[in-house]
């Protein structure tokens, strides 16, 4: 119950179901997900933790608020996380696993299609996740997810405005790249993809500010 409180949650935060700002409170997770207060609590103590959440004044807790320092930060951290899994695991990718890769970027449109964009974000994490866990799941793995739960309370704004950010389709293009067994095309597909979306709506955000 413990650790599926705290996925449940964090899954909550990476997907933008919990948006920047917004304050949330032991009894209404736990009256949310039909658990006890205990493991809530346990769970928002991990996420604060995590970098996920943050402790208020008054003892409350909520997702915290994107500043300019932090996006730059975290979007740097990202793209050299990233950019060093996607090179690591290039050599490693058979077509067994460039065929779930497909299937998974045909869901991401699927779902943005349907407006569906909570859906959307998680298929494009798994997309990500299904080519970095091929070689690198031990260390990797786990600090670019740590990043990607600071990031997703960011990436529902970015994914309600692809239509304007992002006009080419990365994944097919890091998908090729890897069939060519090309680094830094798939270096380029990896910054690309990770700047187009996120990347766009925070300069575009910060610079208007």
């Amino acid at each position: 119950m413990k650790k599926w409180t705290y996925r449940s949650l964090r899954h909550s935060v990476m997907t933008g179901r919990l948006p920047p700002g917004q304050a949330v409170t032991i009894t209404g997770l736990a009256d949310e997900l039909g658990v006890s207060a205990m493991p809530i609590r346990e769970a928002l103590h991990l996420l604060v933790a995590d970098g996920a959440l943050e402790h208020m004044d008054n003892r409350r807790v909520r997702v915290p608020n994107m500043t300019p320092e932090k996006f730059d930060e975290t979007l740097s951290a990202r793209i050299a996380l990233e950019t060093l899994a996607a090179e690591r695991a290039m050599l490693h990718v058979d077509e067994a696993r460039l065929a779930r890769m497909q299937k998974l970027d045909a869901e991401i449109d699927e779902a943005y299609d349907a407006g569906d964009i909570e859906s959307g974000i998680e298929r494009n994490f798994a997309f990500h996740r299904c080519l970095y866990e091929t070689r690198s799941s031990a260390v990797l793995l786990p600090l670019i997810e740590s990043v990607w739960v600071r990031l997703g309370p960011f990436m529902r704004e970015a994914a309600e405005h692809l239509a304007e950010t992002y006009r080419f389709d990365r994944h097919a293009e890091a998908m090729q790249a890897i069939r060519d067994k090309d680094a830094e095309a798939l270096r380029r597909a990896i910054i690309s993809d990770i700047q187009d979306g996120a990347g766009y709506l925070g300069r575009k955000r910060f610079s208007d500010a």
